[in-house]
């Protein structure tokens, strides 16, 4: 891990006192005298593996408190971030492990959404994104981790996928 400009540790001490761990671009003007000083400190922090980008404005500080270098949110809300909060479902073995239908670790997590689709990988956690219709997107059930909440597909739903995979 490389060591971080004094602006740079100013940018990370800020975000991380004012607990900013799911950030925009736009909250790092206040650092920057132009989008283009905006634009390279952004660059260098990912360069850097200080922040991982989660989609087109949104990115995920490591704390300086992660002694190796990896620090990681629970992976629903990692896929909540990622999705911007809304036209998302988290389903597959995730669900199915949430609402205790197994005992199986998913090895990644199945996102269905409106908007995208591929596979991102934040550290140590994948997660699969498939494109969906409005009307699966729409039957969730909302949960909280801390203080922060996720959709995730409801326990009849998560059964009959279940089901469908034996």
């Amino acid at each position: 891990m490389e060591g971080l400009s004094k602006k740079e540790m100013e940018i990370v001490s800020w975000l991380e006192f004012y607990d900013k761990y799911f950030f925009s671009s736009s909250e790092v003007d206040r650092f920057a005298k132009s989008k283009t000083q905006r634009y390279n400190f952004v660059k260098h922090l990912l360069k850097k593996k200080r922040i991982v980008k989660l989609n087109r404005d949104r990115y995920y500080l490591i704390t300086t408190k992660a002694k190796s270098g990896s620090w990681a949110e629970h992976s629903f809300i990692l896929a909540d971030e990622a999705c911007g909060g809304k036209d998302y479902v988290i389903g597959g073995w995730a669900a199915a492990n949430y609402w205790h239908m197994t005992d199986q670790i998913p090895m990644q997590i199945d996102v269905y959404t409106t908007k995208r689709q591929g596979v991102l990988r934040v550290l140590n956690t994948r997660i699969v994104f498939h494109r969906s219709t409005k009307r699966r997107v729409s039957s969730v059930v909302v949960g909280r981790i801390g203080n922060h909440s996720f959709r995730i597909e409801k326990k009849e739903d998560a059964k009959k996928w279940l089901k469908s995979t034996r």
